[in-house]
C-alpha cells in the first residue's frame, strides 16, 4: 500500500514537472508583443559589448532595447583589421547600404584618426567598413544567427534593422562601450 503510494506520487511529480518543461518551452518560442510605434527619427544609439545589448535614444529617452551579435571574438577594442573585434568609442552613423550582403547596414565612421595612428605605430590595417546590419542575405527568412559571428560589426535580426533603418539618420551618435 505505502509502495503504491509513492510509485503514484513519484509518477504525478515527473507528469507536473514534464507539464513545467513543456510549458517553458511554449512560452519561449512566442513572438514578443508588438511595441509602440516611434515617430520621428532617434538621435543616439548605445551599444554596450559586455551586455550583447542596443539601446536606441530620441530625446535623451530610451524608446528600443535590442539584443545584438559582434565580432567573433569581441573582448577588447578593434585594433587592425581581421581580428574579430568590434571597435569601441563614439562614432557617427556616416552611410547606408540598402544592397550589402547583409540585410541593410548602416556604416559608422570607423577608423578614427588615432584608429589609424595606432595601427600604423605597429604596422598593420586597422580595417573598416563597420556596419550595425541584419543577417547575411543568403539566410534570408531562416532567422537570426544566435551567437557572435560578424567580422566586427553590429549584427540584430532582420526585422530589428528594418525598424532601425526607418529611424536613424547620417549623423546619428553611436556609442560603443566595453
Amino acid at each position: 500500500m505505502l509502495r503504491q503510494l509513492i510509485k503514484r506520487l513519484l509518477l504525478l511529480a515527473i507528469v507536473f514537472l514534464a507539464s513545467v518543461w513543456i510549458l517553458s518551452i511554449y512560452r519561449s518560442n512566442q513572438p514578443p508583443p508588438p511595441l509602440a510605434a516611434i515617430e520621428g527619427q532617434i538621435d543616439r544609439i548605445l551599444i554596450e559589448k559586455a551586455a550583447r545589448r542596443m539601446l536606441l535614444f530620441q530625446d535623451g529617452r530610451q524608446v528600443r532595447e535590442y539584443k545584438i551579435a559582434l565580432g567573433f571574438s569581441p573582448s577588447g577594442d578593434k585594433e587592425i583589421q581581421g581580428d574579430g573585434k568590434t571597435p569601441e568609442g563614439t562614432f557617427k552613423i556616416n552611410r547606408r547600404n540598402p544592397n550589402s550582403a547583409y540585410h541593410l547596414s548602416l556604416g559608422i565612421d570607423y577608423p578614427k584618426p588615432d584608429d589609424r595612428a595606432r595601427a600604423a605605430a605597429s604596422g598593420s590595417d586597422p580595417g573598416g567598413d563597420i556596419f550595425i546590419h541584419g543577417q547575411p542575405n543568403r539566410l534570408a527568412g531562416l532567422g537570426t544567427l544566435p551567437y557572435d559571428w560578424t567580422a566586427g560589426c553590429i549584427s540584430v535580426s532582420d526585422k530589428q534593422i528594418e525598424e532601425i533603418w526607418q529611424l536613424t539618420p547620417i549623423g546619428t551618435e553611436v556609442e560603443i562601450r566595453p
